[in-house]
Parts: C-alpha cells; sequence; structure tokens
C-alpha cells in the first residue's frame, strides 16, 4: 500500500488543477488502514516494483485507478479494469475530475459512458463525472 499511496501523491504534485488535501502521510496511512482492508486492490508490477494500482469497492465502484508516470499507456490501465469487468461482469461505475481529460479518453475508449455531473461533489471541490460501463445486454 506505501507504493500505491507514492503513485497517488506523485500524481496529486504533478497535477496543477489538483489541490493537495491530505499531507503525504495521510494519504499512505488512508491507503494502509482503510484501502488496503476494505477494497479489492489490484497491483501491476514490473520488476518486482508497483507500476499501477486499482482499488475497486463491493458495489462495483473502481475508487482508484493510477500509473506512475513512467508505465503510462503501456496498457496497464486496460489489463486493470478488464480484471474489474471480471469481478463485476454487468456494471462498473467511477468518478472522475471533469479537468481529467485523459481520464476520460481512457474510459470512453473502455466503452464507460457519463451518468451524472456535479459541481464538485467531493472533498477536493472540483467539478466531476460518474461514468458507467455495461456489459451488453446487461440492465444498469
Amino acid at each position: 500500500m506505501p507504493a500505491c499511496a507514492a503513485i497517488l501523491n506523485a500524481w496529486i504534485d504533478a497535477t496543477e488543477w489538483m489541490p493537495r488535501v491530505h499531507d503525504h502521510d495521510d494519504v499512505e496511512r488512508y491507503y494502509c488502514q482503510v484501502v488496503f482492508k476494505e477494497r479489492r486492490v489490484s497491483i501491476a508490477e514490473n520488476d518486482g516494483q508497483a507500476c499501477a494500482f486499482m482499488a475497486l469497492s463491493g458495489d462495483g465502484y473502481v475508487t482508484a485507478l493510477y500509473a506512475d508516470p513512467a508505465h503510462r499507456n503501456a496498457g496497464l490501465g486496460k489489463h486493470l479494469i478488464d480484471s474489474a469487468k471480471t469481478v463485476f461482469p454487468k456494471k462498473l461505475q467511477l468518478w472522475t475530475f471533469e479537468a481529467n481529460n485523459a481520464a476520460q479518453r481512457f474510459y470512453r475508449r473502455e466503452m464507460f459512458s457519463e451518468v451524472k455531473r456535479t459541481a464538485g461533489d467531493n472533498e477536493e471541490g472540483l467539478p466531476d463525472i460518474l461514468l458507467q460501463w455495461t456489459a451488453s445486454g446487461a440492465h444498469a
């Protein structure tokens, strides 16, 4: 979990529009004490090092999907989302920030569609979008 928290912390630090709501240690503590215990976490590794991860809640929500910058656009996110689709073969949902255009492009390629938007009903106070994937023929 510290490696996953480090990937997320690096993304927050490198993303100009993303406010830092929690310091690095608090993010790591949250991942170790909450995410690891309450969610299904999948980690993509390269040479024994975590390079991407996904956290999935028990109700089919992807609560985190992040890749180390050196491993982005290498198919790891697709691999992780495909694995989530096997766990929840009818429906997945997730929130992405409106400003995160790269994530939106990725999820649209993975057949997610927009369900709704908010003006910032999250701790960062940023506008966000609820996206959903449903299997062909599955009902939401």
